[in-house]
């Protein structure tokens, strides 16, 4: 598989423009370092609106499912540090999702990337998984694009931990996640407003997906940060 690991943490949220900057200083040289050090994350990737808007957009690839109920894991989420507690309540809107990969091809890690949020429609889940192969197949080829994930969430049985009360909401989650790569924002936007959005609910997904386009901000491995 192309992603570094057989599942992920895939997660979005808004940030208000005036604390942008210290969110992306705190993110990068405290966050990211912190949760690749704990086994089992691989890499951790942060994208974020390519218009100057709120949203964001990360996601970490991980050894398995496993590793998101792991004791250091979870050490972690329920003893943020200083800056970390200042910093969450600001994450507006979370949708958290704790996925497997069932399918990935090509790139994980783009200068642009595209999420599709979605639910297969009742009893469509083997058209959804086989129509998303095939077309992350035939994208990861495509100009301007290097790679296609598909993710399924899962959630673990896992007591609310400290992070989430800072933020003081539930986490939504994504039951599906569809991440396209590219290094061209054209295509990316060129895939949303043409073949995708007509095939989707032939294809057996459910009404109300949600899209997003994205640009890289950071990425980094667990070897970046040794």
């Amino acid at each position: 598989m192309s992603l570094l690991g057989k599942a992920a943490l895939a997660m979005w949220w808004d940030m208000a423009p005036e604390v942008k900057a210290e969110f992306e200083d705190w993110h990068s040289h405290e966050h990211f370092p912190e949760r690749l050090a704990i086994p089992g994350f691989r890499r951790a990737t942060r994208w974020t609106s390519p218009s100057g808007g709120q949203g964001i957009f990360v996601m970490y690839e991980v050894e398995t499912h496993e590793t998101l109920l792991s004791p250091a894991y979870v050490a972690r989420l329920n003893a943020p540090t200083p800056w970390s507690t200042k910093m969450m309540p600001h994450h507006r809107n979370m949708v958290r999702s704790q996925c497997h990969v069932v399918e990935s091809r090509g790139g994980a890690v783009g200068r642009h990337a595209l999420t599709v949020r979605f639910s297969p429609a009742s009893g469509r889940d083997a058209d959804v998984r086989a129509y998303f192969k095939s077309l992350g197949e035939s994208l990861v080829s495509r100009p301007g694009l290097i790679g296609a994930h598909l993710l399924r969430h899962q959630t673990p049985a896992l007591a609310l931990t400290t992070e989430q009360k800072i933020r003081s909401a539930t986490d939504q989650v994504a039951d599906c996640v569809f991440v396209v790569c590219g290094y061209e924002l054209a295509a990316l936007d060129d895939l949303v407003s043409s073949s995708l959005a007509d095939s989707l609910s032939n294809a057996g997904v459910a009404s109300g997906h949600v899209g997003g386009l994205y640009s890289i901000s950071h990425s980094a491995t667990a070897g970046d940060i040794g």
